[in-house]
């Protein structure tokens, strides 16, 4: 089994990476605590890229870094790339967006989430884009999930992220999307490396 450095110091993002790629032949390791990346790319790709890359270069092994953000049409784009510092809590980036959409008729949104792994020497092996269109939630709703799940309303399933059981929101999450076409990605991957 190979090792794979996952490009984050949050163990439940290892977590979650390995719930995506259970049937995958790779070992999800921690990146080194004092190895730090700042994130300068234009796009979550870059970002995500930016990340695997240099881990990757840092520590002699494959690497997977992914980014993702929230995207409102109404506000431009935003919070985009700045999804996790727009605000110091969930609840506060919630409150702040909310404010942010009074009076707005136009609702719509989309999570976005892009996967890049690179091989050891930096280069990146393959990459790719999840988004899952939906709709900002005139109020929060539903106990599940974190961050900007509880206003997140994906019309095709009636009901915001938090709303949705773990299995579902796996499969139609821009995250469980972005996994689902990197796995083939992945498999050709240890296909070439056991060749």
């Amino acid at each position: 089994m190979r090792c794979l450095i996952v490009a984050t110091g949050n163990p439940g993002k290892v977590e979650e990476m390995s719930a995506y790629l259970t049937d995958a032949n790779w070992e999800l390791k921690l990146k080194p605590a004092e190895l730090d990346i700042e994130e300068t790319g234009a796009t979550f790709l870059e970002n995500a890229a930016l990340k695997a890359s240099q881990v990757a270069i840092a520590t002699g092994e494959w690497a997977i870094a992914d980014d993702s953000g929230l995207q409102v049409d109404a506000l431009g784009g935003a919070p985009g790339l700045y999804s996790a510092r727009y605000g110091n809590s969930d609840g506060d980036r919630i409150a702040r967006l909310l404010r942010e959409m009074t009076g707005q008729t136009d609702r719509r949104a989309q999570f976005v989430c892009a996967v890049a792994i690179a091989r050891p020497d930096g280069s990146i092996a393959c990459q790719t884009e999840g988004i899952c269109p939906g709709e900002i939630a005139s109020a929060p709703a539903g106990a599940g999930g974190f961050g900007y799940d509880p206003i997140f309303y994906v019309p095709e399933q009636g009901m915001t992220y938090a709303e949705m059981p773990p299995e579902l929101k796996h499969r139609v999450s821009h995250r469980g999307l972005a996994f689902a076409t990197l796995l083939p990605q992945l498999e050709r991957l240890s296909k070439e490396l056991t060749a």
